[in-house]
């Protein structure tokens, strides 16, 4: 069945102060690999922007079986799509430290017109529906709903220009940090992310002011980020001792 595998080197800067890999850049290593594979399947980037035509993740589901250090040096990530619905995408991955598996994650995509901004059928591009898939699940039963917070306002952030990416709104990967900014440094030491949803809602615009509220109940931390009063983000975090 097929999958694209690509290895990454772990520098410095994918590292928090733990030496531990951030949240941003697992996902951002995850998408870099969900993109060689859509180039390798027909449907990336340069075949379907000249259609007007992008994809937008909505959710993620990422599992860590343990921390991923520094001093792993790389990881290995392995990546395949399953065969489309009518309007979403579904991505699963592993991870692996050479032969040990250290995360497993999926994510759920949709095609957008990048005029209107509105969700297109699987459909509207034909190569996405007939190519190579595999309807293999890395996790039982992806945790796509997050329940709405109404915790304490313990953040505010401003979209800044360096929060765009080519849609022109804030790059998936920055709400990771913005969400970790609503903790101190004090709550967070000696513990790693052990599991984390996202629920991305609505995009966010150059100038808005985002305000991010958290709970905590059954062992999670709940996450909104709100801006003109509107659920633009949610996250679900579990910790762990490193």
């Amino acid at each position: 069945m097929y999958k694209n595998i690509k290895s990454y080197e772990i520098r410095y800067t994918d590292v928090d102060y733990a030496d531990t890999i951030k949240l941003s850049s697992m996902l951002s290593l995850l998408e870099e690999s969900a993109c060689a594979s859509a180039d390798e399947l027909g449907f990336g980037y340069d075949k379907i922007m000249p259609a007007g035509i992008g994809f937008i993740v909505v959710n993620w589901h990422i599992d860590y079986l343990r921390p991923i250090k520094l001093e792993d040096k790389s990881i290995t990530v392995h990546t395949w799509p399953h065969k489309p619905s009518r309007t979403t995408f579904i991505r699963d991955f592993e991870v692996y430290c050479g032969e040990e598996k250290v995360a497993v994650a999926s994510s759920r995509w949709c095609m957008v017109d990048l005029n209107k901004y509105s969700i297109l059928p699987t459909s509207a591009f034909p190569p996405a529906q007939n190519t190579l898939y595999n309807d293999a699940n890395s996790l039982t039963a992806p945790e796509w709903k997050i329940a709405p917070t109404e915790g304490e306002e313990s953040f505010v952030k401003t979209v800044t220009l360096s929060d765009y990416d080519h849609y022109n709104h804030v790059n998936n990967t920055k709400y990771a940090d913005f969400c970790l900014d609503a903790f101190s440094l004090g709550e967070v030491t000696g513990k790693y992310i052990s599991a984390v949803r996202i629920n991305y809602v609505k995009q966010c615009k150059f100038g808005e002011e985002l305000k991010f509220y958290r709970t905590f109940n059954d062992g999670f931390w709940y996450i909104e980020g709100r801006a003109q009063g509107e659920v633009r983000v949610r996250f679900k975090l579990k910790f762990s001792d490193i």
